[in-house]
């Protein structure tokens, strides 16, 4: 009885470190995150970007589009329009899946990898604010002939990308 009891005790204590352990993993670093991607526009072929402000976890000053991590349980959809409404204030109009994309880069001396399901979102101009501002500095509308500089070294390989998505 003793030995059993002090078996469940030890499993217990070992069981609530490596709860602890699991807590402390990064997303992106320890394990693939799943992140949204989200280039929300006008639907006349301005694109919504925001600067990113010194809190970010990288690229600081650079312009991006929006994104975040999904949350355990969430559907994709939902996850960009609490994305959307997190960070610029307002709820999309329509939201449109793209594509997926695996991003492994470098963050400074830490790799990262990144499943990031892309999506188009209209979203109303009237209507959207700086929802983050410990995150974003900035927010501007562009056309795709004259996009701000630096942009986020993602957001600089999906240009090409972006104007697809814009012109259909």
């Amino acid at each position: 009885m003793v030995v059993a009891l002090l078996s469940v005790l030890l499993n217990t204590v070992f069981m609530v470190e490596i709860v602890k352990h699991v807590h402390d993993l990064k997303r992106g670093v320890d394990f693939i995150g799943v992140n949204v991607v989200f280039y929300c526009h006008d639907g006349d072929g301005k694109i919504l970007l925001h600067k990113r402000s010194n809190k970010c976890r990288d690229e600081h000053g650079c312009w991006d589009c929006g994104g975040g991590a999904v949350e355990f349980g969430e559907d994709l959809e939902n996850a960009v329009k609490r994305e959307i409404t997190e960070e610029y204030g307002t709820e999309p109009k329509e939201v449109r899946f793209i594509e997926h994309k695996n991003v492994i880069r470098q963050n400074g001396d830490t790799k990262t990898h990144w499943l990031a399901m892309r999506f188009s979102a209209v979203v109303d101009p009237k209507k959207v604010f700086n929802g983050d501002p410990e995150k974003i500095d900035e927010l501007g509308w562009f056309g795709l002939d004259n996009l701000p500089s630096p942009l986020h070294s993602v957001l600089g390989k999906e240009v090409d990308l972006i104007k697809r998505v814009l012109e259909a």
